[in-house]
């Protein structure tokens, strides 16, 4: 199993990054992508999910309204737009897959190696 996150990258704050995590080894539409970040110092944490099915989507607090999770089952891919990012959302993002797990989850069965987005006030 392999969960390839990227497009992550050094952007000023109001501006917009979009990730990406390109999964193999997994029959990918079984499974809810979520996105956890790491900040330095601080534990990972929860920012979105979007369940197997594609219906149930869930967001942390701090990224609603800023972020959108999406995914491409032809792709194998889940998405996490980024929009009006500020120096707080500066962390390593993580994607993961849960095997029909609902989207409220927060364990996960695979991890990937993470995306580093900077955000420079």
């Amino acid at each position: 199993v392999q969960l390839q996150a990227s497009g992550g990258g050094l952007v000023q704050a109001g501006g917009s990054l979009r990730l990406s995590c390109a999964a193999s080894g997994i029959t990918f539409r079984s499974y809810t992508m979520g996105w956890f970040r790491q900040a330095p110092g601080k534990e990972r944490e929860f920012v979105a999910a979007i369940s197997w099915t594609g219906g149930d989507l869930h967001y942390a607090d701090s990224v609603k309204g800023r972020f959108a999770i999406s995914r491409d089952n032809a792709k194998n891919t889940v998405y996490l737009q980024m929009n009006s990012l500020k120096p707080g959302d500066t962390a390593v993002y993580y994607c993961a897959a849960n095997l029909y797990g609902p989207a409220s989850e927060k364990t996960y069965d695979y991890w990937g190696q993470g995306t580093q987005v900077t955000v420079s006030s």
